[in-house]
């Protein structure tokens, strides 16, 4: 048996596109790659997130570092960011550059980790409570509403912003949540240490 956190990063580490869902919608979504792959050098449970557009992959909209970490409530997702992160651009298919990233290089985004839960046969998570994760987007800057669920199959996510002030919606998809099918499955690069300390 392993342990909850343990599944949670097998599920995670991989690659996943919703094409399907691109190409029958393409004015409500476009075609988004994203990609979670666990960083060995790293405290045990952290991942390189790397999302970009289909039609751009060597030019990422968002690159995150998380630790997946159980506490005592549960299951907790940090997100943190890289300082001067186009440096690691390419860094999710290139292990060489991977391992440059080093903790001095990830900046903690206060508010913005997600609280992790099972659910049937995967899990969902949801940026903690508060209205503490403010993005800057499109000259303004919002909180974040974020959520996701995985199985071993797909992935869906759901992120908007809104007014820090009014909560007006100013960004993110209105037609519902980004489904996502699992292309790449990167768990054997979870390194034996990590299972025998979070097992």
């Amino acid at each position: 048996m392993t342990t909850p956190l343990l599944r949670l990063l097998h599920l995670l580490s991989g690659g996943f596109s919703n094409q399907q869902q691109a190409f029958d919608n393409p004015p409500l979504y476009a075609h988004i790659l994203v990609k979670f792959r666990p960083l060995p050098q790293l405290a045990p449970g952290a991942l390189l997130l790397d999302q970009s557009y289909a039609i751009n992959p060597a030019a990422p909209y968002r690159l995150r570092v998380l630790q997946a970490e159980q506490q005592n409530e549960g299951l907790v997702i940090h997100n943190h960011a890289l300082h001067d992160e186009q440096r690691f651009w390419g860094a999710i298919d290139d292990g060489a550059r991977r391992l440059q990233i080093q903790a001095s290089d990830l900046r903690l985004l206060e508010g913005c980790s997600y609280v992790v839960r099972e659910q049937a046969d995967g899990f969902v998570g949801e940026v903690e409570p508060g209205c503490r994760c403010l993005v800057d987007r499109k000259g303004s800057t919002a909180y974040l509403v974020s959520s996701f669920e995985i199985n071993g199959r797909s992935m869906r996510t759901l992120d908007r912003g809104h007014d820090p002030v009014s909560h007006e919606h100013l960004w993110g998809s209105l037609a519902g949540p980004f489904e996502f099918e699992r292309t790449d499955d990167y768990s054997g690069e979870i390194p034996d240490s990590w299972t025998q300390a979070l097992g």
